[in-house]
């Protein structure tokens, strides 16, 4: 596989960027037709959808190593959440209990998010690639609605019932878990003629199209 890639480190960036706000705004929650559910529905469906694209350009193994570069920033990023919280305010400054209240809920979500990710994310990747051997390369449509059907329904069980149970009443956690699946899933099928152009013209202008037949699925290898 080549290493003089053109566009795999600002893909990669992108994911992870979109990763790290999704998070960091999953703090509030919203209404939408009906619908309730984190903020990190604005943003999080853009880091499935690179992540596709990286699955279908690059190979499973390259886009398993960043993810879990994008699970090492999530720590790194609540650590510093955590000393900014601790951190003895200026005397003239009046917003350390707001300040608290919304970066102190954020490491229990990046710890849900870490365990959904994980499951979610390498979900997504391994079906992507399975699929494209399986299809022999055919029907991309057909890779990225399965791969975000089942990935971003295990990552809204594991994430909204680590980070909300308790916190809210269980049917209310249950239906934001709903919500979220629902409208990314629905994100993914009407992204799917973009997520199309993009793959093409990467795929054009790295000369990539790796297909994972005799790798290990295994995202620990």
């Amino acid at each position: 596989m080549k290493n003089n890639y053109k566009l795999f480190h600002g893909l990669a960036m992108i994911y992870v960027t979109m990763l790290l706000v999704s998070n960091t705004i999953a703090v509030k929650l919203i209404a939408f037709q009906g619908f309730v559910l984190p903020a990190g529905i604005l943003c999080f469906p853009v880091a499935y959808i690179f992540g596709d694209v990286l699955t279908e350009v690059y190979g499973y193994k390259k886009t398993k190593s960043i993810i879990w570069w994008g699970f090492a920033c999530l720590a790194l990023m609540s650590i510093f959440y955590y000393l900014a919280i601790i951190t003895t305010p200026a005397s003239f400054w009046k917003k350390q209990e707001e300040f608290s209240q919304i970066f102190g809920i954020v490491p229990r979500i990046a710890l849900s998010s870490f365990i959904a990710y994980l499951v979610g994310s390498f979900l997504n990747a391994y079906i992507m690639s399975l699929l494209k051997v399986k299809t022999n390369g055919k029907h991309l449509w057909l890779r990225t609605i399965s791969s975000t059907i089942v990935g971003e329904g295990a990552d809204s069980v594991v994430f909204n019932l680590s980070a909300f149970l308790f916190v809210f009443p269980f049917n209310d956690v249950l239906y934001i878990a709903f919500s979220g699946f629902i409208l990314k899933t629905l994100y993914e099928i009407i992204a799917t003629p973009v997520t199309y152009i993009i793959v093409n013209k990467i795929k054009s202008i790295e000369h990539e199209d790796v297909y994972d037949k005799n790798i290990s699925y295994n995202p620990f290898i």
